[in-house]
């Protein structure tokens, strides 16, 4: 979204649910709660988050723990650093009554469960590894669990057109220049997460090409009108989005993040609209990754007006003799670094 922001020079402004927190973490436990009971109330999700999700509370523990480590102050303040301004949206009433003990342990246990399933499992799925009947187990009771206190989620919560309302009035006092930021805190990596990827060195991919072109007459044919040092300005190896491949399919790549991934590039394809890599992921701690995408690949160059996901119609076009393979061996191996966009 900051990238976007300074390529088009609109503004953003984050919307947040309010709460305390705690010392590691900028939301609750009883916020928490709060998350899952909506999950687990709402049915047709896009992103396959929902009632009818198996794993629907581990995957909510993946993204609380998305941000571990960050208090609430740090929490706010990185965002006021990054975009400016914050809305706090209205979660939980003031006045409520203490999160009841069932649901409390309910959630420890939880906790508990992910950092020895990801302790010994990394991000493999909460039904696979040596806590899947643990997981299953807890599954139930959570859902038993928060059933038991419907009540008090519901009564908890602010009416949601209050919490609109709210919302709405900050949102006119930022508009108006009325917003007042306070003092500016140390900046630290975060971001809104979409998709998973590998984030690629422009100029080591550039180096590569040109080494290719040398080699290759196609290549060196494809690439000679192309000025790709002005017009490949960032790439990366999608490894799963969310619209397509579902949220669960995301944060399953959180222990990863930050880390040094080796990307081998096996071929490159080409036709007359778009060009890219034919990627494959390496190991990262003893671990091979995968992409979710059916044709992992890097997008190269894309004619003008194409878009760069149009890169994934390469194989089809291939195989319709309208597109040109040129198979890389040995494969040459770049490293990058997995993130979340």
């Amino acid at each position: 979204i900051e990238d976007m922001c300074r390529r088009t020079k609109a503004s953003a402004i984050p919307v947040v649910p309010d709460s305390k927190g705690t010392e590691s973490n900028p939301f609750s436990l009883d916020a928490l709660a709060v998350f899952i009971f909506r999950v687990l109330n709402r049915s047709n999700h896009p992103g396959n988050l929902d009632k009818s999700s198996p794993s629907a509370g581990y995957v909510l523990l993946m993204f609380y723990h998305l941000y571990d480590g960050k208090n609430r102050t740090e929490f706010e303040a990185e965002l006021i650093d990054r975009f400016g301004s914050l809305v706090k949206m209205p979660l939980l009433k003031p006045n409520r009554a203490p999160l009841p003990e069932s649901v409390r342990s309910t959630l420890e246990e939880g906790l508990d469960l992910y950092k020895l399933h990801t302790r010994w499992h990394g991000r493999l799925e909460s039904s696979k590894g040596t806590y899947c009947k643990e997981w299953a187990k807890w599954e139930t009771q959570l859902r038993e669990t928060l059933l038991r206190n419907v009540e008090y989620l519901n009564s908890i919560q602010v009416p949601f057109e209050s919490s609109v309302e709210n919302v709405l009035k900050q949102l006119k006092a930022i508009a108006k220049g009325e917003y007042t930021a306070p003092p500016s805190s140390e900046k630290r990596s975060f971001g809104t997460i979409v998709y998973a990827a590998v984030d690629l060195p422009v100029s080591e991919i550039l180096d590569q090409l040109h080494n290719l072109g040398e080699k290759d007459p196609r290549i060196e044919g494809f690439l000679k009108d192309k000025n790709l040092k002005s017009s490949l300005t960032k790439a990366h190896l999608t490894l799963a989005h969310k619209r397509s491949h579902g949220v669960t399919a995301v944060a399953n790549y959180g222990p990863y993040v930050h880390q040094n991934v080796p990307i081998d590039m096996r071929a490159i394809l080409f036709s007359d609209k778009t060009a890219a890599f034919e990627a494959e992921p390496g190991v990262v701690e003893g671990e091979k990754l995968t992409s979710k995408n059916e044709w992992p690949h890097v997008t190269l160059w894309t004619a003008q007006g194409v878009q760069a996901r149009d890169a994934n119609t390469l194989p089809n076009l291939l195989a319709e003799g309208k597109a040109t393979r040129v198979e890389i061996n040995p494969p040459i191996t770049i490293t990058g670094v997995l993130k979340f966009f």
